[in-house]
C-alpha cells in the first residue's frame, strides 16, 4: 500500500518520543503544576508501549491512505493554526503538538507546502513551550523552505527534527509528555479519517477509510493500556476514561481471523480484509465519529 521509504519515515515521525514510550512505561508522573518531568523512569521494555508502536499507524501512513482513497484536501478537517495561542498548560501543548503533527503530515502528503509551513510553525511554538525549542531551529525552517515541492525531503527533515526532540525527552525523563503527544496524534488521525469517510460516503469510495477506522479497534486497546501505565497522572487517567467510552463502540466492530484481502461493503456493513477481517456497521461508525469528535474538541478548544 505504501512505499517502503514512506512507511519508514512515517514510523520515525511517530511524534516526538515513540522510543521514550517503548522504553519508559509505568512511571510515576509529576504534578503538572510543579514539574514537567517524571520522577522515576523504568528503562525496561514495556510490552504495552511496544504494541502501541507496532499497531498504531503513523500520521503519514494515514494521510497517504486518505489520498489513495480519493479524498480531497480540506483544511476544515484540521486544527486551525490560530488555536496555538490558546494552549498554555503542558498537557494542552503536548496534546496539540501531536495533533498539529498529524495535520502537518496531512498537508505535506497533499502537497500543500505553504500550509505545511504554517503547521510547522505551530509545532515549533508548542515545542518551545515544552522546552524542546532546539528541534525546530531556524536552520530546520530554512531547509524546509529550500525543499518545498520535494515531499520526501520535507518528510525526512520533519522526521529528523522529531528524533532530536525524542533524544531530549529521553535524557530528561519526560515520558508522560511523550504519551500525550502520541495520544494527540492518534486522536487527530482518527478524527480526520472519520471526516474524510463522511465526505466520501455518498460516492461509495469510503471502503478504504472504513478499513483504517475499523483497524483502530486494536490500536485503541493498546493506547488505553499505555495511558493506564501512568497511574498518578490525572490528565492521562481522564483521557483514558474517555477512550474507554470510545472503546465501547469499537467493541461492536466484529473481527475474525483469516487471510482475506478484499474489502467490500454491503447493506451498510464493510468487511475489511487482511490477516484479520473486520465488520463495521454504519451505525457503529456514526457513533465512533461522534465520540472521537467530542474527545478531539475537548483538546483543541
Amino acid at each position: 500500500m505504501f512505499s517502503r521509504n514512506l512507511i519508514s519515515i512515517g514510523k520515525t515521525l511517530f511524534f516526538v518520543a515513540i522510543s521514550v514510550v517503548v522504553f519508559s512505561c509505568k512511571q510515576k508522573t509529576a504534578d503538572e503544576h510543579d514539574s514537567t518531568t517524571d520522577s522515576t523512569v523504568n528503562k525496561e521494555m514495556s510490552a504495552d508501549a511496544e504494541k502501541v508502536f507496532y499497531s498504531m499507524p503513523s500520521p503519514i501512513e494515514t494521510a497517504v491512505l486518505l489520498k489513495k482513497a480519493g479524498a480531497s484536501y480540506d483544511s476544515d478537517f484540521l486544527n486551525p493554526v490560530e488555536n496555538r495561542e490558546k494552549y498554555s498548560t503542558i498537557s494542552s501543548k503536548a496534546f496539540n503538538m501531536g495533533i498539529y503533527g498529524s495535520d502537518l503530515s496531512y498537508t505535506t502528503i497533499f502537497d500543500k507546502t505553504q500550509e505545511a509551513m504554517l503547521y510547522l510553525a505551530c509545532s515549533k511554538k508548542l515545542a518551545d513551550g515544552l522546552g524542546i525549542s532546539g528541534v525546530f531551529s531556524d536552520d530546520v525552517i530554512s531547509r524546509m523552505e529550500e525543499n518545498m515541492g520535494n515531499k520526501d525531503s520535507l518528510l525526512a527533515i520533519i522526521s529528523d527534527s522529531y528524533w532530536e526532540a525524542d533524544a531530549y525527552l529521553k535524557e530528561n525523563d519526560r515520558a508522560s509528555v511523550s504519551a500525550m503527544l502520541i495520544a494527540g496524534g492518534w486522536i487527530e488521525g482518527l478524527y480526520i479519517a472519520t471526516r474524510v469517510e463522511e465526505s466520501l460516503r455518498k460516492s461509495k469510495k469510503n471502503e478504504l477509510i472504513m478499513e483504517r477506522i475499523a483497524e483502530q479497534k486494536l490500536s485503541l486497546e493498546n493506547l488505553i493500556n499505555l495511558l493506564d501505565s501512568y497511574k498518578n497522572d490525572e490528565i492521562l487517567n481522564n483521557l483514558s476514561l474517555q477512550l474507554k467510552d470510545l472503546k465501547l463502540e469499537f467493541d461492536k466492530v466484529g473481527s475474525t481471523s483469516g487471510e482475506t484481502s478484499v474489502a467490500e461493503a454491503k447493506n451498510g456493513v464493510a468487511t475489511i480484509g487482511g490477516d484479520n477481517s473486520f465488520s463495521l456497521s454504519t451505525e457503529t461508525l456514526t457513533a465512533i465519529t461522534k465520540k472521537i469528535t467530542a474527545i478531539r474538541k475537548s483538546m483543541v478548544e
